[in-house]
């Protein structure tokens, strides 16, 4: 997270950081940045008031999850083991939008095509509603940075998706305006009358004609050619003292009991798919490095925190153990979805070798022996 300043005659307010959720914030000189990052974070967030003593900060509380993550004993009864566990748009779209291209069974979209690569039909869909709860069940919340929503505040959500986080915060904020923008329109029709959604590529030139108070973003790991380029022009776009906060991950897995082999087929599979987005320009690991970009965007006041998503429902702690249940439903949903533009475009495998693989990972997704978690 992090905010923009107003100028004033002030000193520029020291950036602090915490790691896995950042804030910021833009100040009238440039920002002196002092930052502890204890571990490689995933979240961050910006904002400028007018003096330090004026700050608000983040709702970060002592991350308790910093201690390794306790897994439950099982059985190993095979594959059923986790089974058991287990709007208003403001332009009008021209029928190319809707024009969308069908591969391998799945459907992908059609404004600037090929310039993302998962698929945008209604199984992905449901999947990103799935990653939608892990995310604010893992945080508590919709957003970390501390904007006072009981005055109107004008919000944009980058990569809306099915619009389910801009649909919840104007629910919450009746009195909010509420913008969010996609490749896709994915977005359901009946939505409040404070949200309104377009189709537009957000790496291309923003056209806004007002500064927004909250510019959020969340999940667009692998999907981003200019990350500096994005959070250059979110600072452009914020008003004096508006915040911005990222929630993105580091696309792969790692397990804090050495359960996870670097020649398991998930990771093998994680990790392919990581250097396969980026021999075509999109970072599947922004989660670590938002807190530089926003420091050399010039925010100030910068959050940083990681958060341990387990994967699967082998962690002891109940809560934990539900945020891992659903992250293994969205992965699992998502294989084919996430794996086959990747595989067959840029790794020029064929079709029925992806499947033949990704059932391998499938199974060993199911696996009650390993422990594995991803970043955000």
């Amino acid at each position: 997270m992090a905010d923009k300043a107003e100028p004033s005659s002030a000193s520029a307010p020291v950036a602090e950081a915490v790691a896995s959720a950042a804030v910021a914030s833009t100040a009238p000189a440039a920002p002196v940045a002092a930052a502890v990052a204890p571990s490689p974070p995933a979240a961050a967030a910006a904002s400028s008031p007018k003096t330090r003593s004026g700050t608000a900060s983040p709702r970060l509380v002592a991350d308790e999850h910093d201690a390794p993550i306790e897994f439950e004993e099982v059985i190993n009864d095979g594959d059923s083991a986790l089974a058991n566990s287990v709007s208003t748009y403001t332009t009008s779209l021209a029928s190319s939008v809707y024009d969308y291209p069908v591969e391998y069974g799945r459907r992908y979209h059609a404004y600037q095509a090929g310039r993302y690569t998962r698929p945008n039909d209604e199984m992905e869909m449901d999947r990103l509603l799935i990653m939608h709860t892990v995310v604010t069940m893992a945080i508590g919340s919709l957003f970390l940075a501390p904007v006072d929503f009981e005055k109107p505040q004008r919000v944009l959500d980058i990569g809306t998706g099915n619009g389910i986080w801009a649909i919840e915060l104007a629910d919450k904020y009746p009195n909010s305006t509420i913008i969010g923008n996609d490749l896709s329109a994915n977005m359901p029709t009946f939505v409040p009358p404070n949200v309104k959604f377009e189709v537009d590529d957000v790496e291309n030139e923003w056209v806004y004609d007002q500064p927004f108070s909250f510019i959020f973003s969340r999940y667009m790991a692998a999907s981003i050619s200019d990350w500096p380029q994005l959070v250059r022009r979110t600072f452009e776009n914020l008003e004096p003292g508006g915040w911005a906060e990222f929630q993105d991950f580091d696309l792969t897995y790692h397990s804090e009991d050495g359960s996870l082999k670097d020649d398991d087929p998930l990771l093998v599979w994680i990790t392919m798919m990581g250097n396969a987005a980026r021999s075509i320009g999109r970072d599947p690991l922004p989660g670590r490095q938002l807190k530089g970009w926003f420091e050399d965007a010039g925010f100030t006041n910068i959050y940083h925190r990681r958060v341990k998503l387990p994967l699967g429902p082998w962690p002891k702690d109940p809560h934990l153990k539900q945020i891992g249940i659903h992250n293994y439903m969205q992965v699992s949903q998502g294989l084919e979805g996430l794996s086959m533009r990747l595989y067959i475009h840029v790794l020029k495998w064929s079709h029925e070798e992806a499947l033949a693989n990704l059932a391998e990972v499938r199974k060993r997704l199911q696996s009650p022996e390993i422990h594995p978690i991803l970043d955000l």
